[in-house]
């Protein structure tokens, strides 16, 4: 079974499952859900819980061990598995995989493993497809900036406050790629105000700016020709001090992954057969896809044109101010002008 972290608390007033399985790339999302599962367990009875973190050197007989002893009273016990790697090696994966067939859900013991973001690759190993099929899985992602409003709304919800779409906007714009601060600021917004609904001017005053910008979220920009985003991102990663190199590879890289994509489709390839040439995989995937049917190949080698005048100024061979050319690379891709 596979969960969103929005639907783990009516599931947990249902059941308690004997495997959870808590993955993603958004540390609050995941620490709340293994709060909710642990709560659930100590509501159930669960009187003992051993906690185990994989770090190298791991024994993996701990954890045969911990799932085969009791508790000491012979309440219901929970193991507290972390591997915060997301790699238990290949004796931990064979652990696993034994352990997932041997899932018993009246055996008395709750298992809960906590891993990182696995990605599309990771999900396809045998270890973490069987405790998978085992159990229950939540996968805890960030929300996307677009769905990022009505997550704060439904948090304001649950402190009986309501704001404004523009204020939901404001605050998401501001703590874009933050979770924890996001979690930090609406709290702020509880005791500041109470239960009410809050108005823009509220939020502004009271919101600080916490977004936390990094090169991934700016080639997503990028892809979906989003240039007000890209423009906001380009700022934050200039206020943070982001070395220029690094930006400018994250920019140029995909812009020729698009150039080639785009090269191979107009040379009669077709574009899915591309992206896979190109080693485009996962949600990626539909990014570039939309892209390359929104761009010219003319407009793209015009853009790498672009990212290599860039490259001499970040090298010093040239003069002009960096960022700002970043901006204006931005803006090509968004309009797909050559």
């Amino acid at each position: 079974m596979n969960l969103r972290p929005e639907q783990l608390a009516s599931h947990l007033e249902r059941e308690l499952a004997p495997l959870y399985v808590v993955h993603g790339d958004e540390p609050l999302l995941t620490i709340e859900a293994g709060d909710a599962i642990r709560a659930a367990a100590r509501a159930k009875g669960v009187t003992e819980r051993e906690v185990l973190v994989v770090t190298q050197g791991f024994k993996w007989d701990q954890f045969n061990l911990a799932g085969g002893n009791m508790s000491l009273f012979g309440d219901l016990k929970l193991v507290d598995l972390r591997i915060p790697t997301g790699k238990p090696g290949r004796d931990g994966g064979d652990v696993l995989t034994r352990f997932s067939k041997e899932v018993d859900p009246h055996g008395g013991v709750i298992t809960l493993v906590t891993l990182p973001h696995m990605d599309w690759a990771a999900r396809k190993l045998g270890w973490f497809v069987a405790l998978s099929e085992a159990g229950v899985t939540v996968e805890c992602n960030a929300p996307q900036l677009n769905e990022l409003p009505q997550w704060i709304a439904s948090r304001l919800a649950r402190q009986q406050q309501t704001a404004p779409r523009e204020a939901l906007v404001f605050i998401a714009e501001h703590v874009e790629g933050n979770l924890l601060a996001a979690h930090q600021e609406l709290q702020k917004l509880a005791l500041l105000y109470g239960e009410c609904a809050l108005t823009l001017e509220q939020v502004e005053d009271a919101v600080l700016h916490v977004a936390r910008y990094d090169t991934e979220k700016l080639r997503t920009a990028l892809l979906e020709g989003d240039a007000a985003r890209c423009a906001r991102l380009l700022e934050g990663l200039q206020g943070e001090g982001a070395a220029t190199p690094l930006v400018l590879w994250a920019m140029a890289n995909e812009i020729r992954t698009l150039a080639n994509v785009r090269a191979a489709m107009d040379s009669g390839q077709p574009v899915d057969m591309a992206l896979k040439n190109e080693r485009v995989f996962g949600p990626r995937q539909m990014l570039c896809k939309r892209a390359v049917q929104r761009l010219r190949g003319g407009a793209l080698r015009a853009a790498l044109m672009h990212a290599a005048r860039i490259d001499r100024m970040v090298k010093g061979l040239t003069t002009g101010d960096v960022w700002d050319e970043f901006l204006q690379l931005s803006l090509r891709v968004r309009a797909g002008n050559p």
